[in-house]
C-alpha cells in the first residue's frame, strides 16, 4: 500500500539533497585524483583498470545490502536511511583525510576499499531517501536535484585540483611520493563529506512507515540475529526474480554506459600525457578541467531537464544525451589545444546531468514503495557490475587489442556509448506502469 506523501517545497527538496555534494566531492577526486595518485606512486597504466576493482566489489555487496537492511530499519530519533549515510559519509572523511598521505601503493589501493564501503553505504540509501519522501509528481524534481549535486559536488572536486596545482604544482616529480598540492584537495572532501550529510540529515526528517510497515519491521527485530543475516540476500533474490522488464532492459544499457564512464574516467589523465604532451601533475589538472567543464554544464542543465522529460517523455532525452556524450568521446583524443579541448564537455555534461536522474526517477515510479531501497540497490548492481567487468577484462584488451594506446581506449568508449544510446530507446515507463496495474 502506498503512503500518501505531502508536496514539498523546492527549498525543502534542496536542504534533503544537499548531502549528496559532498558524496559526490568524494566521487569526484575517485574520477580525476585518484588513478593521478596511482601513478605518482609507481603505478603503470595497464594496472589501472585492476587498481579500481574496489568501486564494483564493494558496490555490488555494499548497496544492495545496505538497501534490503534499510528497508527493515526505523528509529523515532535516526529515521530509516539517515543512520547509514553517517556512517557512510564518517568513513569516507577518515579516508579521504588519509588518502593523499599514502606512503606507498598497497597503502593507497587499500583505502581505496574502505573508501567505496563508504561512498557505496552512504550513496543507495540516498537514492532510496528521497523515492521515500517525494510523491509521484516531484520525483522528476528531486532526482534532477540530486543530479544537480552531482555535478556541483564533481565541480568543486575537480576545479580544487586545477587549481591547486597551478597554485602550489610545479617541481619536479618524484616518484613513489604524491605531491603536496594534492593535499588540499582531499582534507576539503574529508571536511565536505561529513558536514554536508549532517546537514541534511538535521533539515530532513523521514516519513514514518505506515502501521503494516511498522508490523513488518517488529516481527524482523523478533527473529535470531541468522535470519535477520539471511534475509537480505534472501530479498535481493527475490527481487531480482520479482524484478520489472523495465529494469532488465535498463541494464543493457548500463552495461555499455558505465562500462565507457570507467574507461574514461581511468584513461583522460594517460590520454593527455599522449596528445598533448604533458607530465603527469599537468595531465591530471588538464583532467581535473575537462571533469570541472562538463560538471558545471550538469549543475546548469540538471533542473533544464525536468520540463523536458516531461514533455518529450525520459527514454528521449536519455537516449540523446547518451549518443552526445558519445561524440564527445570521439572528439577528444583529436583536439591537442587544451581549451578548444574542454568544448566536448558540453555534450558530456548533458549527458552526466541525465544519466545521474533521469534513470532513478523512471525506476522510482515503478518499484514498489515498501521495497525501494532494495531495488536501487540493484540499481546500483546494474552500474558496478560493467565497472567489474571493465577493471578485470580492459586491462587485456588495452594492451593486446588496443596497442596500449590511450587514444583508441577513447575511442573504444565512444563505441559503447553509441551502442547504449540505441539501447535506450527501448524504455518505455509507461508500458512498464501499464503491465504492473494489470498484473495487480
Amino acid at each position: 500500500m502506498k503512503i500518501p506523501k505531502p508536496k514539498l517545497s523546492f527549498w525543502q527538496i534542496f536542504n534533503m539533497n544537499v548531502g549528496f555534494l559532498g558524496i559526490q566531492y568524494s566521487f569526484g577526486l575517485q574520477q580525476s585524483a585518484i588513478n593521478p595518485i596511482f601513478l605518482f606512486l609507481g603505478a603503470k597504466e595497464e594496472i589501472l583498470p585492476i587498481l579500481n576493482i574496489a568501486g564494483p566489489v564493494t558496490g555490488l555487496i555494499v548497496q544492495p545490502i545496505i538497501g534490503a537492511i534499510s528497508d527493515k530499519t526505523w528509529s523515532p530519533r535516526w529515521g530509516r536511511r539517515k543512520p547509514f549515510f553517517l556512517i557512510g559519509a564518517l568513513l569516507g572523511s577518515i579516508c579521504l583525510f588519509l588518502f593523499p598521505l599514502s606512503p606507498a601503493l598497497w597503502f593507497a589501493v587499500g583505502l581505496l576499499w574502505i573508501l567505496d564501503v563508504g561512498n557505496n553505504m552512504a550513496m543507495e540509501p540516498y537514492r532510496a531517501f528521497v523515492g521515500d519522501k517525494l510523491p509521484d509528481q516531484q520525483m522528476n524534481l528531486g532526482y534532477q536535484m540530486q543530479s544537480l549535486f552531482v555535478g556541483a559536488g564533481i565541480l568543486l572536486a575537480n576545479a580544487s585540483i586545477f587549481i591547486f596545482q597551478d597554485w602550489f604544482g610545479g617541481g619536479e616529480e618524484i616518484t613513489g611520493a604524491v605531491p603536496k598540492w594534492l593535499y588540499y584537495s582531499f582534507f576539503i572532501g574529508s571536511f565536505l563529506s561529513l558536514a554536508t550529510i549532517l546537514w541534511s540529515v538535521l533539515k530532513t526528517p523521514e516519513i514514518p512507515p505506515s502501521q503494516e510497515e511498522f508490523e513488518v519491521i517488529r516481527r524482523h527485530r523478533t527473529l535470531p540475529f541468522w535470519e535477520r543475516f539471511k534475509i537480505p540476500f534472501i530479498e535481493i533474490s527475490e527481487a531480482v526474480k520479482d524484478m520489472p522488464k523495465f529494469m532488465w532492459k535498463l541494464s543493457g544499457v548500463y552495461l555499455f554506459q558505465w562500462y565507457a564512464l570507467f574507461i574514461y574516467w581511468q584513461f583522460i589523465t594517460p590520454l593527455f600525457r599522449t596528445t598533448m604532451g604533458f607530465d603527469t601533475s599537468q595531465a591530471a589538472a588538464q583532467a581535473a578541467k575537462m571533469s570541472t567543464t562538463y560538471n558545471i554544464v550538469t549543475t546548469v542543465v540538471a533542473l533544464v531537464l525536468v520540463p523536458l522529460t516531461m514533455r518529450y517523455g525520459g527514454k528521449r532525452v536519455y537516449a540523446l544525451s547518451l549518443f552526445g556524450t558519445a561524440i564527445a568521446l570521439f572528439a577528444i583524443p583529436y583536439i591537442s589545444d587544451p581549451v578548444y579541448v574542454l568544448m566536448p564537455m558540453v555534450l558530456f555534461g548533458v549527458g552526466w546531468a541525465a544519466m545521474m536522474g533521469i534513470p532513478y526517477s523512471m525506476v522510482s515510479k515503478i518499484v514498489p514503495q515498501d521495497r525501494r531501497g532494495v531495488y536501487m540497490g540493484i540499481l546500483n548492481m546494474m552500474i558496478v557490475i560493467p565497472m567489474g567487468i571493465e577493471t578485470l577484462s580492459f586491462g587485456p584488451i588495452f594492451k593486446n587489442l588496443l596497442g596500449e594506446s590511450s587514444v583508441n581506449a577513447m575511442l573504444f568508449a565512444g563505441t559503447f556509448f553509441t551502442i547504449a544510446a540505441v539501447l535506450a530507446l527501448r524504455l518505455n515507463v509507461k508500458a512498464e506502469q501499464d503491465e504492473e496495474v494489470e498484473q495487480a
